[in-house]
């Protein structure tokens, strides 16, 4: 078997990712790759995030930290004090290079928290472990 990529779950059934970025670049590099795989929702702050989440539940979501009108930080929160998102994994993007983000994030729900500019490859392990928690792993 090969190694784990996102191109070795293409017979999953269709997941969907909410990503959620003030920055264009971010978001279309995003968008374009995980469409491969995935059905891909991008919106551009936490604001527009939980008005979608109103009506829709991803089974990932993908979130900068630093946004106008609501920082990742306070997005984390209510999607936390949901009564149907509060299992929804989260990945959180920052450019900020802090240990104490992280450490904010982990403590707010966030699953995992990647480093702008991040590493196309980790972010698809990322996206695996906690799309398929238990079946991640192809080979041990």
């Amino acid at each position: 078997m090969g190694l784990n990529t996102v191109e070795n779950y293409t017979k999953m059934k269709t997941k969907r990712i909410l990503v959620i970025d003030d920055e264009l670049s971010i978001r279309l590099l995003l968008e374009n790759y995980l469409k491969k795989t995935y059905e891909v929702v991008s919106l551009n702050n936490g604001e527009e995030g939980l008005i979608w989440l109103q009506k829709n539940i991803p089974e990932l979501i993908i979130c900068d930290i630093q946004m106008p009108l609501m920082n990742g930080y306070d997005f984390i929160k209510n999607v936390r004090a949901s009564g149907f998102l509060k299992h929804t994994p989260i990945i959180m993007l920052s450019g900020e290079e802090s240990s104490d983000s992280r450490v904010k994030c982990y403590k707010l729900g966030a699953q995992d928290f990647l480093l702008k500019p991040f590493n196309i490859q980790e972010l698809d392990q990322v996206i695996l472990k906690n799309i398929n928690p238990i079946h991640y792993a192809i080979e041990w």
